[in-house]
């Protein structure tokens, strides 16, 4: 259908036109341009008409036309020298070609029950969402209140990673940034489970790292502290002291098993309660938030999750110390109950 629009009295600038009318320009040999005299302008759809029109306004009026000269296009906008008004387009097959139907109350959704604008998925109130319950505008994904994400649960943009908090993530459950792995807080890492930055391995704190578990800077082996070591440390400190253990051999021992035996949650996905989402329209269509606890909030969580056998075994850690402890974790262990 070939629509064009105008103004509330029928008239494109300045022009008055009529239902039933035929319209030719006389060009004297003049070439066809757009943005120019030659041409009566029009689109081969509403939503590119909307580029001009803007659709929304309701002193905007919206009119079939048939093409009788020849016809010049640009992709979305197009002009002839010889048209003809056939009829006015209203009512409902004009919320049709808005997109108002299925409950939406934004413009050109094809989904269901959107308040945005160009949404193809349903229960967005952002714009441009492909995907579904978004209040972000442009995603792919489902649930995403950033911009830009073709992941899930994302509230930062440009994620194809899901539940991200930070921005351009690949990996899942990312607070930092441009990580390609999983659950890293630190940035541009491709490995999981880092804080620090530019890590190709796992569980790193320190930065470029090639291996995992490294607390250091530049080292290609595992469990370094060091800076550009090769070689793993043979004798880690815990709580401050020689321990005579390495790290590998602390993470093959009862006490790394005591530590992971409950979780350490420094992010977790909240639902919104049914009286939350009653309440607050984005609440419903996002459906609940990514909470962020303290270091000290997870650290008493994780205490209070633990059997009392793993916190004996974490009590009996070489080295052991409950001052050190409490000012690390904010938990506070007897000095009697430490004693051997």
């Amino acid at each position: 259908m070939k629509i064009k629009g105008m103004d509330k009295n029928m008239q494109c600038r300045g022009f008055q036109f009529e239902v039933g009318k035929e319209y030719k320009k006389d060009n004297n040999g003049r070439p066809l341009e757009l943005c120019s005299d030659t041409v009566f302008h029009y689109c081969n759809s509403l939503r590119d008409v909307n580029c001009f029109y803007d659709v929304a306004a309701s002193d905007n009026r919206f009119f079939e036309i048939e093409v009788l000269g020849e016809e010049i296009t640009d992709g979305t906008k197009c002009g002839s020298d010889h048209i003809k008004i056939i009829r006015e387009i209203t009512g409902e097959e004009l919320n049709i070609l808005k997109g108002l139907i299925n409950g939406n109350t934004g413009v050109f959704n094809s989904g269901i029950s959107n308040s945005g604008d160009s949404n193809s998925g349903y229960g967005n109130s952002g714009n441009s969402n492909s995907g579904n319950r978004n209040s972000g505008n442009s995603n792919s994904g489902d649930r995403n209140s950033g911009n830009s994400n073709s992941g899930n649960w994302n509230s930062g943009i440009s994620n194809s990673g899901d539940r991200n908090s930070g921005n351009s993530n690949s990996g899942d459950w990312n607070s930092g940034n441009r990580n390609s792995g999983n659950m890293n807080s630190g940035d541009c890492n491709s490995g999981d489970w880092n804080s620090g930055d530019w890590n190709s391995g796992d569980s790193n704190s320190g930065d470029r790292n090639s291996g995992n578990s490294n607390s250091g800077y530049g080292n290609k082996c595992d469990g370094s502290n060091g800076v550009f070591c090769t070689e793993e440390d043979m004798d880690i400190r815990i709580f401050n002291k020689p321990s005579g253990m390495s790290l590998r051999d602390f993470y093959r021992s009862k006490y790394y098993n005591a530590l992971c035996s409950a979780p350490f949650i420094l992010t977790d996905w909240v639902e919104y309660t049914d009286e939350e989402k009653a309440e607050d329209e984005d609440k419903a269509l996002i459906g609940g938030y990514l909470k962020t606890y303290t270091m000290e909030e997870a650290w008493a969580n994780w205490w209070e999750e633990m059997t009392q056998g793993n916190k004996e075994i974490i009590k009996s850690i070489p080295n052991f110390d409950a001052e050190i402890f409490k000012k690390i974790t904010g938990i506070e262990v007897k000095q009697e109950d430490t004693d051997e």
